[in-house]
């Protein structure tokens, strides 16, 4: 019988493979040569320069499919002088393993990977498992689990319920999984003026003026104060800009961008129209035209509390002794994309040192999340 699959020595390989977005960097073909020989069904999906990997065991168009979602591709390593151990070469010290990834989240992928082969070499399940990988998680997203996503529906695959790897805990193992998340939604704002002497602002039209009067406008009041499962929705400027090297010219145009994570109170559409109702105020009262550009990242949305997160916490609190919170909290994930195709729910590694300089797991986490990615497996085909 063939030996159980190391996660810790899997998440060593995958982290020696150079995969900064999108590059995929041997990643993929090392999973997909590991599942191949366990008897999956593998599928290269790239798309738009992004390399993607499926991969099915059992049969096409089962009863039940537990589904897998995670990505190979890493930020970059930032400045590598700054590491104390090579970003690439998972070298473990003291029981940790450095490298880009170990945590964000080739560990996950990993500890996965690991639990599925032993499960159906051991326990061939009454269903399917499958797994979507992609390699475009930290960039656009345009291409990874998008056109997985694609894929499938065009070739009748189907998952009944899906598990991201995510980290999703703070600072303890177990103690947080995702149910949904907020929302989130960028406005690049373009304002367009009158140049002129700074001496004579009345002859010409102050775009920066505009600017300055339309985000403290959007900064007045909180959007909200929360829902039954969120918390409240947040604005953040994080950048306002004209380009101007003279002070005593007042510049024609002027720029800033707004960052928003929303929660199910509203929607990309309704705050594109609360965007745009404040800005055409704005214009109305400066005469300087306002432009917005809205780029919308995702929806928030909700995996409302049943069976398959009541089987994850509890695998979780077997594993661990710890009962996860449910939380909708954090950035962004490719659960946004999975939620339009089957329920989905997070649990993964505590993700305190992701894509920081130094970016560690703990070995023995690595072996504790493949013994709950396990126990999820053995109890959902129970």
């Amino acid at each position: 019988m063939p030996r159980s699959v190391d996660p810790a020595a899997l998440t060593a390989d995958l982290v020696r493979c150079p995969s900064v977005t999108p590059v995929e960097g041997g990643a993929l073909v090392l999973l997909q040569a590991l599942l191949a020989d366990a008897g999956f069904t593998c599928t290269r999906v790239d798309r738009g320069g992004v390399s993607n990997l499926f991969a099915r065991w059992g049969a096409r168009g089962a009863n039940r499919s537990f589904g897998f979602n995670g990505h190979t591709d890493v930020v970059p390593v930032g400045d590598a002088a700054a590491w104390t151990q090579d970003p690439f070469g998972a070298a473990v010290v003291d029981g940790w393993m450095y490298g880009r990834g170990t945590t964000d989240m080739k560990s996950g992928v990993a500890a996965f990977v690991a639990a599925a082969v032993d499960f159906v070499r051991a326990t061939p399940p009454d269903g399917a498992v499958i797994l979507t990988i992609t390699g475009d998680e930290e960039g656009i997203g345009a291409d990874g689990t998008v056109a997985l996503l694609d894929w499938m529906a065009q070739h009748g695959e189907r998952m009944t319920h899906c598990l991201v790897g995510e980290p999703t805990c703070p600072n303890e193992m177990g103690e947080m999984m995702k149910v949904g998340r907020r929302g989130s939604m960028t406005a690049f704002i373009t304002a367009t003026g009158v140049q002129g002497h700074s001496a004579y602002p009345h002859r010409a039209k102050n775009p920066m003026t505009a600017l300055v009067k339309l985000l403290a406008r959007l900064e007045e009041k909180p959007l909200d104060d929360g829902s039954a499962h969120f918390d409240a929705s947040t604005l953040a400027i994080t950048t306002i800009d004209c380009g101007n090297p003279a002070n005593n010219v007042i510049p024609a145009r002027g720029t800033a961008t707004v960052n928003i994570r929303f929660n199910d109170l509203h929607s990309g559409a309704s705050l594109t129209r609360w965007l745009q109702d404040h800005a055409q105020v704005v214009a109305q009262e400066t005469g300087v035209q306002l432009d917005l550009r809205i780029q919308i990242s995702g929806e928030s949305f909700l995996t409302p509390p049943g069976d398959f997160s009541a089987l994850i916490a509890s695998a979780v609190q077997a594993e661990t002794g710890r009962v996860p919170v449910a939380s909708t909290s954090g950035g962004t994930s490719d659960a946004r994309f999975v939620k339009d195709h089957c329920p989905v729910v997070e649990f993964g590694l505590v993700g305190k040192t992701m894509h920081q300089v130094d970016e560690r797991v703990e070995v023995a986490q690595i072996h504790q999340l493949k013994a709950i990615y396990s126990r999820i497996l053995q109890d959902y085909f129970a």
